[in-house]
């Protein structure tokens, strides 16, 4: 897995990237201990204050319009909050917009987050912490993180949708190898693309790209919808 440091993005990339988070956190403290919708606001360094969208602080869902169609996922906060926020946060900037979904294999996981549409890698955030031991399993239907397997806390952006039960990437001991891939969260809808993208032609283009759908399939965008 490619991965990037904070310290190598722009610095309008950085600050974009930091505002967006504070958004994310004002309204999840604002609705703290409510399973209702919350808002709120945030002030920019102009002064003026922008409303926050709504959305479920629990369980929020994420509409991702793919070549293939539309994949609803569940978000669950209440489990993953670390990695649901980072999730998040890069909805909110529209980091997964034109996004490739660069490994599939079939009947068994498509993978995405990482890269554009032709190829190249985007600029990300520092890793975050790996919440695999939060109890959920790697099952069909799930969602979860990629990470380096040599690191624990090493995910970024990149995240898989599990089209098949795989326990192997469930948590099953405190070193790298044995800590798993964070779930942290479902697809509700849209399973049925999911497994057309995994049955895609594929390319090797190496690295990170070596079961790359060609032509390309992309995440035309992504969206909070609860």
């Amino acid at each position: 897995m490619v991965t990037y440091q904070f310290s190598k993005m722009t610095r309008t990339t950085r600050q974009c990237a930091v505002a967006g988070l504070m958004a994310m956190l004002v309204v999840v403290a604002s609705c703290r201990g409510s399973k209702e919708e919350g808002a709120g606001t945030v002030k920019q360094a102009s002064g003026t204050t922008t409303p926050v969208k709504k959305f479920d602080t629990e369980h929020p869902e994420v509409l991702l319009d793919t070549s293939y169609g539309k994949i609803t996922l569940r978000l669950d906060a209440v489990n993953a909050p670390g990695t649901v926020r980072n999730f998040l946060n890069y909805v909110g900037e529209g980091f997964y917009d034109n996004t490739l979904v660069h490994y599939v294999d079939a009947g068994k996981m498509i993978l995405a987050g990482g890269y554009t549409a032709d190829h190249k890698t985007k600029p990300i955030l520092g890793p975050i912490r790996n919440e695999a031991h939060n109890g959920l399993k790697n099952v069909r239907g799930t969602v979860a993180m990629t990470r380096d397997p040599a690191l624990i806390d090493s995910a970024t952006s990149q995240f898989f949708i599990n089209l098949a039960d795989a326990p192997h990437r469930d948590h099953q001991g405190d070193t790298a190898d044995q800590y798993g891939y964070c779930v942290f969260g479902e697809v509700i809808e849209g399973l049925d693309a999911a497994e057309k993208i995994s049955q895609a032609t594929t390319t090797d283009l190496g690295g990170d790209l070596v079961k790359t759908p060609d032509p390309a399939i992309v995440i035309t965008s992504a969206r909070v919808i609860k």
